[in-house]
């Protein structure tokens, strides 16, 4: 039996095979500043637990979160507004949301740049739209904090319910607000101590390592650059701050013909998306596949009826795989055995540990 995912297999196997002309060409070049990036110089992630308020009745209910009703009685105390326990606990906050921001400190951040923040419910709020995030401190891992958020909240949806029915478009239980974060304080970034900087390839390889030091000698002259392992690689730079600037500009800007990879299968049983790339081979093996169909004819068992399910399984053909040589071949040969993409899994499963898949399967 042919499913619709496995329909949409073929259709996305079929654009594939006319796009494999493409990989025969020869790799183009890449950036350095694209393979790798310099040690040292990286984003903080920030956090903080704040309150949205002016929602249209589309706030949290405070019978089901409480922590939204502490967080509202802790801010009025600390503008002078005391709430007795019992007043805390008739509060119908329907326009208020409690939320978690989070944001990236970017590297070289100073005092008084303006950050983006996402905003996501964590209560139980229908939307966020038209709410407004009342000013909330965004702590680092060490607990200090690095930035202080508030604004207006700003959803890429829509919703509308009406006697019974819902229609909401997009996600409406979390948004943005550009530059809604202040940044308060920096995270010191030093590069360069004694005279080398670090590169560090984004995926290990000795081959594009290789090729990295070359490009950089090449440009900067020999002994500039020396590969430590099959991912950092120190560069000899100049001591003063202008010059230094320069030459990692010159640096990051250098093309290089990355070398590459292990022949690899990357399979997502959830979605039923395969993945190969160019280097991936089949050796020679046979290979049988039935279809299986389960038919589930539920009964009524308050009336003391039992479920009918049938499980039926054609005859499967055992078809012979020949040896591919490159991407081409193995899409063919896939192809022609007619499966979906779950049973495209269990296929490949079974070539890697019969050993007719020159390729590591890794499943995420």
């Amino acid at each position: 039996m042919k499913t619709k995912s496995g329909k949409m297999f073929f259709q996305t196997a079929i654009m594939a095979a006319c796009l494999l002309p493409l990989l025969s060409q020869p790799v183009f070049a890449e950036r350095i500043k694209d393979l790798a990036s310099i040690q040292g110089v990286r984003n903080n992630q920030l956090i903080g637990y704040g309150i949205v308020v002016g929602l249209d009745n589309t706030g949290d209910q405070t019978t089901q979160t409480p922590f939204t009703t502490q967080a509202i009685g802790n801010m009025l105390s600390q503008m002078g507004v005391n709430l007795t326990q019992e007043q805390s606990q008739k509060l119908q906050l329907k326009n208020v949301a409690a939320v978690m921001i989070t944001t990236n400190l970017p590297a070289y951040a100073r005092p008084g740049q303006p950050i983006d923040v996402t905003v996501s419910s964590m209560g139980n709020a229908k939307s966020l739209r038209g709410g407004t995030l009342l000013m909330t401190q965004l702590k680092g891992a060490d607990g200090q904090v690095y930035a202080i958020a508030q604004g207006n909240v700003m959803v890429g949806g829509a919703g509308a319910s009406s006697g019974g029915s819902k229609v909401t478009v997009n996600h409406l239980s979390a948004g943005r607000i550009p530059g809604g974060a202040t940044v308060e304080r920096s995270v010191p970034t030093s590069i360069g101590q004694g005279g080398v900087v670090y590169y560090e390839l984004a995926s290990s390889d000795y081959g594009t390592a290789q090729k990295l030091v070359e490009a950089i000698n090449k440009s900067g002259g020999a002994g500039t650059a020396q590969a430590i392992d099959g991912r950092r690689i120190a560069v000899r730079v100049p001591e003063e701050a202008d010059a230094r600037v320069a030459f990692l500009a010159r640096i990051d800007n250098l093309d290089v013909q990355p070398v590459v990879g292990m022949a690899k299968v990357i399979v997502n049983p959830r979605t039923g998306s395969v993945v190969m790339n160019q280097k991936v081979t089949l050796e020679s093996c046979a290979v049988a596949h039935g279809n299986l169909s389960v038919v589930v004819d539920g009964g009524q068992p308050q009336f003391g009826q039992s479920a009918d399910i049938q499980v039926k399984q054609d005859n499967g053909a055992l078809m012979n795989v020949k040896a591919g040589a490159n991407l081409s071949d193995v899409v063919k040969a896939l192809n022609a055995l007619g499966a979906n993409p779950m049973d495209l899994l269990a296929i490949l499963q079974a070539m890697k540990a019969a050993g007719a898949l020159r390729a590591e399967l890794e499943i995420i």
